[in-house]
C-alpha cells in the first residue's frame, strides 16, 4: 500500500468512528430528554406549552453535537487537510 491509500483508509476509518460514536450520545440523550418531558407533561398538563418550548430548544442543542460530528467526518473524507502533506 502506498501512503495515499493509507491516508485514505485512515480518513474513512476516522470518519466512520466519529459518526458512530458521535451519534450514540445525542441519540441516548434525546430519548432521555423526551421521556422526561413526557413525564413532566403528564404530571403538570397546564405547563405543556412551556415544557414543549424548552424541550425543542434542548433537542436542537443536542442535535448540534451530531451535526458537528457529521461535519468533521465530511471534512475528513472530502477536504482532508492531510492530503497536502502526502502529495508533495
Amino acid at each position: 500500500m502506498d501512503s495515499i491509500s493509507i491516508v485514505a483508509l485512515a480518513s474513512i476509518f476516522a470518519a466512520s468512528l466519529a459518526m458512530g460514536i458521535g451519534s450514540i450520545g445525542p441519540a441516548l440523550s434525546m430519548g432521555q430528554a423526551i421521556a422526561q418531558a413526557l413525564s413532566a407533561i403528564a404530571q403538570q398538563p397546564d405547563e405543556r406549552n412551556s415544557l414543549t418550548r424548552t424541550l425543542f430548544v434542548g433537542l436542537a442543542m443536542i442535535e448540534s453535537i451530531a451535526i458537528y460530528c457529521f461535519v468533521i467526518s465530511m471534512i475528513l473524507i472530502f477536504a482532508n487537510p492531510f492530503w497536502g502533506h502526502i502529495t508533495k
